[in-house]
């Protein structure tokens, strides 16, 4: 048997509690709306990296868009659920760890490439991140 991952949305009970709890409210529901729009960005961002030569010859840059997607993976079981109250306490939850692989894009992304596409890759993430930062009310649930 392995050990529990600390990380793993299944293995968070204080979650599951709170979802059964308190059930989503319209408000929690248009918020996690909302917030999946602008992770269509960060989707598109990550698959963009993902796919690079760049990402392929630079181990930095492939734990960019692991971390991209482990932020995703995180909610979408609760958006395919409707279960805002889940999602909503994940995506504040892991919103450093979204941040950070923000910041270290931004940070080596001219070092990485120059070409237009990663300019524009990287301004995308930037707005998108910032955008989810403002919904989420710039909380990451680590005080």
């Amino acid at each position: 048997m392995t050990a529990a991952n600390s990380d793993d949305p299944a293995n968070d009970s204080d979650d599951n509690n709170a979802a059964i709890s308190s059930p989503s409210s319209p408000d929690q529901l248009a918020q996690m709306r909302e917030l999946d729009k602008h992770l269509a960005h960060v989707w598109m961002v990550r698959t963009f990296l993902k796919h690079s030569d760049e990402a392929s010859e630079d181990e930095e840059l492939a734990e960019v868009h692991r971390d991209l997607y482990d932020y995703m993976l995180a909610l979408g079981p609760s958006i395919d659920r409707g279960d805002a109250v889940k999602y909503l306490h994940l995506a504040r939850k892991k919103l450093s760890k979204l941040r950070k692989a923000t910041e270290f894009f931004l940070e080596i992304q001219p070092e990485v490439s120059g070409h237009m596409n990663f300019r524009m890759a990287a301004k995308s993430l930037g707005l998108a991140v910032r955008q989810i930062e403002s919904l989420l009310g710039g909380s990451d649930g680590h005080s």
